[in-house]
Formats: C-alpha cells, structure tokens, sequence
C-alpha cells in the first residue's frame, strides 16, 4: 500500500480533477487536514509537496496552498524517481497538462567517459539510449536522457522500440530474469546547457551567453551491477522537487 501522504496527495489531485478546488482557490490549511485525520503535519505537507511538483498547486508562505490556475508557466518540475514512482502508483506515465515530444531510441557507442564510468563499462562500448523532453503545458521543463547497458536487451528486446514502452522497462525486466533493480540515491549538480539542450527548450541566446541548468542523475543497479544511468536537465529557471 502506498504511504499515506501519497494517498492524500492522490486525493486532493483528484478533487483538483473534479473541480471540487478550482483554479485559484486555496486547499486548506495543513493543520485543518490534520485536525480531520487525514495524517500528521509531516504527512499533510510531502503530499502538498508532491502536488505542487506536478504542477497543481503553488504555494507561498503567509498565504496558503492555491491552485494553480491552468496557464500558469511552471516553474518546477518532479524528479526522474518521482516519475517512476507517479509510474508505480497510478499508472499515469505523465502528470496534469503533460507530455513529451523529442522522442529518441538509438543504439551508439558511449563516447562520454563520465555516463562510462558511472555504467562501469569502456568508453565507446555500445549502450542504449532513450530521451523525451517533457512538456508541461505549451513550454518544455525536463530535457530526459537514458542510458542502458546492452545486456537488459537480452529480457527486453523492446527497449529498441521507438514508441513509448506499455510497461516500465525495469518492470518488464524483473519479471522475466527475477532480478530486482534498486537505484542509488539521486546526485544532483549544474552545468552550463548545451546547444541541443537550449533548441529543446525553445530558448535562443547568443552562442557566446552561458545558460546554466540543474542536473539530476540517478543510477539503477541489479546484482551485476549498475545497469542504468537517467539524467534530468531542468529548464533554466525552474527547479526540481523531490522524488515523489
């Protein structure tokens, strides 16, 4: 069963759906839903936290939790592991007012020493790729890169699939080899965009203006060893929030 503040947080997004809490109004107080037993603080606040993740609700201190009205440009985006998590609870791939276009499946030799390392495996050795920017609404927030060892091909041939996979990959990769893959803790970092990074995000600068972004990665391992590299690069200016 999913934590409680999950739960919640799936609750209150429903009654955002519903139109019980409209665009601007403002979700109750955080001790109102403890005083009605919906969990303690602590719970209350990570499910209103993972509800302004995905884009539903803003909140500012002294004035409350509101709904995000629907034009509003984002301005955080969740973590790759909250997208699986999103992934394992709901089903849901994507979250309010969300999808992804850029759509990349390749198979190329790994010629970055750092994503090498980080697979424990030889610099230009083939691996797989897969990336998507996501959008959120009309502007792009997560430019998403994945990168695979070559011998999860061996359970999934389908990672070679350009359309989206039915199922999460690992999923898939579990049942057949009874292998559980488990992820280290997330590193996060920031570096200056890349070219095809800021064409991504529809942002053009001069060549000679440094644009920094925040970079998330996570490493999936199974009893091999690691087996998977995601990267997140976050659209400049907005930041990333938890692994909900």
């Amino acid at each position: 069963m999913p934590p409680k503040w999950q739960r919640l947080a799936d609750e209150l997004a429903g009654q955002i759906a519903d139109g019980t809490y409209a665009p601007g109004d403002y979700l109750p107080h955080i001790r109102e839903l403890v005083k009605q037993g919906k969990g303690s603080i602590t719970t209350v606040h990570a499910a209103y936290k993972a509800l302004e993740a995905e884009g539903l609700v803003v909140s500012s201190r002294g004035h409350g939790t509101r709904v995000q009205p629907q034009d509003t440009a984002p301005q955080s985006a969740i973590s790759g592991l909250g997208r699986l998590n999103r992934l394992k609870r709901t089903g849901r791939p994507y979250g309010p007012r969300e999808s992804s276009t850029d759509h990349v499946v390749a198979l190329r030799p790994c010629a970055d020493p750092e994503f090498a390392e980080l697979l424990g495996i030889e610099l230009y050795d083939e691996i797989i790729l897969r990336g998507r920017t996501f959008v959120r609404g009309d502007k792009p927030t997560v430019v998403a890169l994945s990168i695979i060892q070559m011998r999860a091909l061996i359970a999934v041939p389908e990672l070679l699939q350009e359309k989206r996979l039915p199922r999460f990959w690992q999923e898939l990769y579990t049942e057949r080899t009874g292998v559980e893959i488990s992820a280290d803790p997330e590193q996060r970092g920031a570096r200056l965009a890349s070219d095809d990074e800021l064409r991504r995000f529809g942002i053009n600068v001069p060549s000679n203006v440094a644009v920094p972004v925040l970079v998330l990665r996570n490493v999936f391992r199974d009893e091999e060893g690691p087996i998977e590299v995601w990267e997140d690069v976050y659209r400049p200016g907005m930041w990333q929030v938890g692994s909900q």
